[in-house]
């Protein structure tokens, strides 16, 4: 397994200076129906999670990096450029694994891939070399001589991954890529999104499987209608300022102690939930705990996921 992609075109994820993507007053529509309502985000470099319902815009979002579309008002850029005024340069930079099988069932893997990255560029030995290293990091070397035809819907995803990563983009969009996958597919997938970072390759995932984007990611844009409902950090979207213990005994006597330092409290048999604004919840129920000599079972803070922020700003209807 190669320990880098590095590559004629690969640039250190530390040398880049220019946001992963950014968009000013991004919309698009088509004919009466808009999908994208006049977006302003800006994202950083690393592994960016697009999580939204089925017709949130995601994909909408993902043609216009592409430079696929073109938007209806507004602008946006990748890595610096703007795909549509420079769709070349942009394209040079960036990987695409789409939503949905489009391999040809009569070609094998190794001659796919190896396509794809002459179609980048890359001279036809030196193709053939880079197809086979990155078949194996997949783990599709033992198959990469089989026909793309005869392949499992795991092993489709993993060879359209790819040839999405085998000219060493410095960003890969990856549109839905554990759709149809069972468990264990999943599992592997997951983990090859994971290990993008280690080569330098910032990654792009869209998907409606908020789990997945918890897994991977280390930024989100949540979308909802073509509108954006969150952009920013995941440990700041799902770090909650409330705390979790449990007690052996004296419950009500630590409740009564915390409610006077100012926390609100809820308990459930053993277990206190509590939450403060303005202090700090540990200290609060390390304070608490030295005066009532209540002891102490287990605690730990109590972190929301993705899909409650999800149901909690999405519009109804």
């Amino acid at each position: 397994m190669p320990d880098s992609l590095s590559g004629s075109t690969g640039i250190s994820l530390a040398l880049m200076t220019a946001p992963a993507i950014s968009a000013h007053n991004l919309g698009h529509a088509y004919g009466d129906v808009v999908a994208l309502h006049h977006l302003d985000v800006e994202v950083p470099t690393g592994r960016i999670g697009l999580v939204g319902a089925n017709g949130a815009g995601k994909t909408t979002l993902i043609k216009i990096l592409l430079g696929i579309l073109h938007p209806t008002t507004g602008g946006v850029q990748v890595l610096g450029n703007d795909p549509a005024e420079d769709v070349v340069a942009v394209r040079n930079r960036i990987g695409y694994m789409p939503e949905g099988f489009c391999l040809p069932a009569a070609q094998s893997a190794a001659d796919f891939v190896s396509y794809a990255a002459e179609l980048a560029g890359i001279p036809p030995q030196e193709s053939r070399q880079r197809a086979s290293d990155i078949l194996t990091m997949v783990g599709l070397h033992e198959e990469r001589f089989r026909y793309l035809g005869d392949f499992s819907t795991g092993m489709k995803q993993r060879a359209m991954l790819a040839q999405a990563i085998v000219h060493d983009p410095e960003i890969v969009f990856l549109d839905e890529p554990t759709a149809g996958l069972d468990p264990a597919g999943r599992e592997e997938m997951l983990e090859l999104i994971s290990r993008l970072g280690g080569f330098g390759i910032n990654v792009l995932v869209s998907s409606h499987v908020l789990p997945d984007i918890e897994r991977t990611c280390d930024w989100v844009v949540m979308l909802d209608g073509g509108q954006v409902l969150r952009n920013g950090p995941l440990s700041g979207l799902t770090e909650t300022n409330i705390v979790e213990l449990e007690v052996i005994d004296n419950v009500d006597l630590l409740t009564a102690e915390l409610t006077r330092l100012g926390a609100t409290v809820e308990t459930h048999g053993n277990v206190i939930v509590l939450n403060t604004v303005d202090a700090d919840p540990f200290v609060l129920a390390r304070d608490a705990l030295a005066t009532t000599g209540a002891p102490l079972r287990r605690m730990g803070a109590r972190s929301t996921t993705l899909e409650d922020i999800f149901l909690g700003e999405a519009p109804d209807g």
